[in-house]
């Protein structure tokens, strides 16, 4: 009987144990890389609220747009406090997606004005800058500073978990009223979903700034042109 060439086979234990590393060491690069992400992202939205500060402050003495850096598309409009939650967030001047990934942003042509008649919402991402709005509770005191540097009073009237495929979302309601929106459940895996939160506010009381304009400001004037 001829010679024959034996070939050792590898144990199936020893295949198995080498998959098993494979897939560890996969599952252990993809988290990894996840996290790294999940921290960019906190990272930036902290930074670029820094400068959103400055730029603001600028904003509030030349009463000019001021851009938070210099290749942004967006600028502050405001500034939102939230004294028991010790929350102090930039507002800028638009919500688009680009504009919400360095801080909540204005939705729509509302106005920070103080007048009844007019309502503003603003939205904001529920993993960053938003993520104190699972916090709220009836009766919270929200203040917004407005580009002549008076502050106005809001307090929650209620909160609520809506379909934004079945409720349009716009400032097209009740008078005197801000409303603060996120997307929905807060703990999700997956974004984009249908869900959002809202926790409306409406109108109290309104505390002058030291210095009051009487008439309107350029950047108030370019808001009121767009």
């Amino acid at each position: 009987m001829p010679d024959m060439d034996l070939v050792t086979t590898p144990p199936r234990t020893r295949v198995r144990h080498h998959m098993v590393w494979i897939v560890a060491s996969l599952l252990f690069g993809l988290g990894s890389w996840l996290i790294g992400q999940g921290a960019w992202i906190h990272l930036k939205a902290v930074t670029a609220q820094w400068l959103l500060h400055q730029a603001w402050q600028e904003t509030l003495t030349s009463q000019q747009p001021v851009k938070p850096w210099a290749w942004a598309d967006t600028w502050p409009v405001g500034k939102l406090t939230i004294p028991r939650l010790g929350t102090n967030q930039i507002i800028l001047a638009d919500a688009s997606g680009q504009s919400l990934a360095f801080g909540p942003g204005k939705v729509g042509k509302g106005k920070f004005s103080g007048k009844d008649s007019e309502s503003l919402i603003l939205s904001g991402h529920r993993d960053t800058h938003f993520s104190f709005v699972q916090d709220l509770q009836v009766g919270d005191v929200l203040t917004l500073q407005t580009l002549q540097g008076n502050w106005l009073n809001f307090s929650v009237e209620n909160t609520a978990v809506v379909d934004s495929q079945e409720v349009t979302l716009t400032s097209n309601h009740e008078g005197g009223m801000l409303q603060l929106i996120t997307c929905y459940p807060f703990d999700a895996v997956l974004p984009g979903g249908p869900l959002r939160y809202v926790v409306t506010a409406k109108l109290a009381a309104r505390k002058l700034s030291l210095k009051p304009r009487l008439l309107p400001t350029p950047l108030e004037a370019q808001e009121e042109g767009a």
